[in-house]
């Protein structure tokens, strides 16, 4: 018996015996008079103490999950579902299995049979929380993170992505074999497709974001550039996006986050869905990109959106690019990546000779001049090649050249033998 249920037995001996009432007693067990004139009355009709014990105790409840059912979770969890955490184990027993278990059954199941959770609960260190947003679009943060997404069945890649900070969507995601500058840029092509412009971008202070160059080239000074800015710094300045660069980890918690989700679930699905390359994880990620937002994506505080409109005549393929300033040659030619290239179709620009041109390289790899806000395709042109059976006449040193034996430079230095000797007029030479 509990020790609830020993105090009720010695208060009901207690009135028996006469010293105790029943409204005492009723208040030194908090309960109502006629409850306890029921509990003297089964105490002394059932035989004492034991009647006053819980009727269910010693029985299986009529609810209880029967123990083939367990020993199928346990058997799935160790074979099939195995690193996933007690929550989303009980999400796929569900979705996949069709057994419909809370996350604290779950948890009791495998822990009755010694399997703890794969990565244990931390306790949370006290900061001082950030607000999120009040509208979305108002602020993406975007990283990437190196992880083993398949596991052992491939090397491990990188994942790219940006979340929304009013309502923690993910926008956009890409899996690359490193972090690299094409990866953020078809993540924002992705988001801004799929959402809008926002106006500002969380990110870290990688070189990726940031010019290590603190000082303008010629060329930028010339272009009308202020300061020096990454290739990623300049879409977002020409999407008049406002681009943040945070001095910490802590300070872009809520992407820093989502890698923990993502390794936690990321890699459970995407071992379900039999993925074995990079090619197929990023075929993969769209759904499951869905299926992450349904259930952690949470609505605004302000239902307006704060999302740009993309202006339908900019191409985002343009936008997101290398960039380099060339020179054009004669016959409107420049040199690119040890490449001729020259205009593709007659020009309606004139450009002067000489003149300095920017040059974008788009992710797919085609290249054009970039002019008054307007894309200049280029074809590449073959390098004169000369043939290497034609011998090349190199320069011969010039022949000696000795001075005449009357030469003023052969004479001595006196100005009556070098006038005599010269035939000079008198008085040309002092």
């Amino acid at each position: 018996m509990t020790r609830a249920e020993w105090k009720k037995v010695l208060v009901v001996e207690k009135i028996l015996d006469g010293h105790m009432t029943n409204a005492e007693g009723a208040a030194a067990l908090g309960l109502g008079v006629r409850q306890v004139i029921r509990l003297k009355k089964k105490y002394v009709e059932e035989g004492g103490a034991q009647a006053l014990a819980h009727g269910n105790r010693g029985r299986k409840p009529k609810h209880a999950i029967p123990e083939e059912v367990k020993d199928h979770v346990v058997e799935l969890y160790t074979t099939t579902y195995h690193g996933s955490n007690n929550c989303h184990f009980a999400e796929l027993l569900e979705e996949h299995e069709s057994i419909k278990l809370s996350t604290p059954s779950v948890r009791r199941i495998l822990l009755s049979k010694g399997i703890k959770q794969a990565k244990p609960r931390r306790r949370k260190k006290a900061h001082q929380p950030r607000q999120r947003k009040p509208q979305a679009g108002m602020l993406w943060q975007i990283d990437a993170t190196p992880y083993a997404w398949l596991e052992d069945r491939a090397p491990s890649f990188t994942l790219h992505a940006a979340i929304d900070d009013a309502t923690g969507t993910v926008v956009g995601a890409v899996f690359r074999p490193t972090e690299c500058r094409e990866g953020y840029s078809l993540v924002m092509m992705q988001g801004i497709r799929n959402y809008g412009v926002p106006l500002g971008l969380y990110s870290d202070k990688h070189t990726i974001f940031r010019s290590p160059h603190e000082t303008l080239s010629l060329e930028q000074e010339l272009a009308g550039e202020t300061k020096p800015l990454s290739d990623f710094g300049k879409a977002m300045a020409e999407l008049h996006i406002e681009h943040i660069k945070a001095l910490s980890p802590q300070a872009k918690g809520r992407i820093e986050r989502l890698w923990g989700t993502f390794q936690d679930r990321l890699v459970i699905e995407l071992r379900l869905l039999g993925v074995k390359t990079i090619e197929e994880a990023n075929e993969a990620l769209p759904k499951l990109l869905e299926k992450h937002n349904r259930k952690f994506a949470v609505q605004p505080k302000q239902a307006e959106s704060a999302y740009m409109e993309p202006d339908p005549s900019v191409k985002l393929e343009h936008v997101f690019t290398a960039r380099k300033y060339r020179k054009l040659g004669h016959g409107n030619t420049l040199s690119y990546n040890g490449k001729v290239y020259t205009f593709a179709k007659p020009c309606k620009f004139r450009f002067d000779a000489r003149a300095t041109v920017e040059v974008r390289e788009t992710l797919t790899g085609e290249v054009l001049v970039w002019h008054h806000g307007q894309a200049i395709a280029l074809k590449e042109t073959e390098k004169p090649v000369r043939d290497p059976a034609t011998p090349t006449k190199k320069a011969e040193p010039a022949p000696p050249r000795k001075p005449a034996a009357n030469h003023p430079w052969r004479l001595a230095w006196s100005p009556k033998q070098l006038q005599r000797n010269t035939n000079f007029a008198p008085g040309q030479v002092t």
